[in-house]
């Protein structure tokens, strides 16, 4: 597992053209084929379709509730702690290079710091909503870190370009951002957090990432 890890943060610096890099925005035609799926073990950005901020994370804790991992939306899209790489449940019989379905539940690693998306009832700290944070490792993984795909339209299989929205499966609240901004952080990051309403702040779109092909022998 460790060397998949490895080969993947390897394609993204290089490049790899193997692994189907998509840069999105105006060089998604010359580097990947747009409408592609979306498949696990892919290594990838989410944007935030309202503000364009990544979904982004690094190693700085909350200074109040769970104290673990703080989350943001970073608005600089070359950042590569903004990368997550897209995982099945752990019960799940889900491959590496499988498509994922709408109402599929997912986990997204955080790549760098290997820690999982995550949330609970504690309050985000600057709307009082759901706190989303970063949690646990390679080996330490649990419900709080289940979201369950919502693809938005008529699509069934999970496509790049295509808008989504993530609901947290222990707290139903919907991965959510806004214009709130962190004051400590810098850099104009924004809070994300869960709220359990359907807006179209929840929306979300695969970005810039490292994706891996459909697997056919499925």
């Amino acid at each position: 597992m460790a060397a998949s890890f490895l080969a993947l943060a390897v394609a993204l610096v290089l490049g790899a053209s193997g692994y189907g890099v998509y840069r999105g925005g105006a060089e998604a035609a010359s580097a990947a084929v747009e409408g592609g799926e979306v498949t696990y073990g892919s290594t990838l950005k989410l944007m935030h379709e309202k503000t364009k901020h990544r979904l982004h994370s690094h190693d700085v804790p909350y200074g109040s509730g769970s104290g673990q991992q703080s989350v943001t939306g970073f608005p600089e899209v070359d950042d590569s702690n903004s990368y997550w790489i897209v995982r099945p449940a752990q019960d799940s019989s889900s491959k590496q290079g499988d498509a994922i379905e709408t109402g599929s539940i997912i986990r997204l690693q955080h790549m760098r710091t290997r820690r999982w998306l995550h949330s609970h009832l504690h309050a985000s700290p600057l709307s009082g909503n759901l706190e989303v944070s970063c949690f646990g490792g390679d080996g330490q993984s649990d419900t709080g870190d289940y979201w369950r795909l919502e693809i938005e339209g008529s699509g069934k299989v999970w496509k790049r370009d295509q808008k989504v929205r993530l609901r947290h499966v222990d707290t139903g609240g919907y991965l959510h951002s806004h214009n709130k901004k962190y004051n400590r952080l810098g850099g104009g990051q924004q809070e994300v957090c869960g709220v359990r309403e359907k807006r179209a702040e929840n929306i979300w779109l695969a970005a810039e990432g490292v994706y891996l092909p459909v697997n056919e022998s499925k």
